[in-house]
């Protein structure tokens, strides 16, 4: 399997630095700074990139899932939402709320249901990310 990789650059103390982040691929060169994690700063950050792989890598285990049950997905759409706040010793990533909403015909709720928590369990992000709580909200379009 491949190892994947990304860099980081920063320059400058927390406050008043800059950063650019990569991907090996070329698919992303972002800035990042204090204001775009903690406030509403212009450029990305650790906790945007985590909600995208989560989100990303949901959906295809979902599919998965899916397809293996017999259910062939037209759509996923998948939304992460990661929570940073403020602890007594630092920073700390405390949730991460996935929301999808999927198009599979002949599939019922409960099936998908049962479907869309394994693939939470079963996403290697998820795994990866276990220290927060993951809270899944699934919608089945009919």
């Amino acid at each position: 399997m491949p190892i994947r990789k990304a860099e980081a650059r920063w320059q400058g103390s927390l406050k008043s630095g800059k950063g650019e982040v990569k991907t090996e691929s070329g698919a992303l060169s972002a800035p990042y700074s204090f204001t775009s994690r903690f406030e509403e700063g212009t450029g990305t950050n650790p906790e945007e990139l985590i909600a995208a792989a989560h989100a990303g890598c949901f959906s295809m285990a979902l599919s998965l899932m899916l397809t293996e049950a017999g259910y062939e997905p037209d759509t996923i759409e998948t939304t992460a939402k990661v929570s940073i706040e403020k602890q007594e010793t630092g920073f700390r990533i405390t949730r991460i709320d996935l929301e999808t909403e999927v198009s599979a015909a002949g599939i019922d709720e409960k099936t998908f249901q049962e479907k869309a928590q394994a693939a939470k369990e079963g996403c290697p992000v998820s795994q990866a990310l276990a220290g927060p709580r993951i809270e899944l909200k699934a919608r089945l379009r009919q």
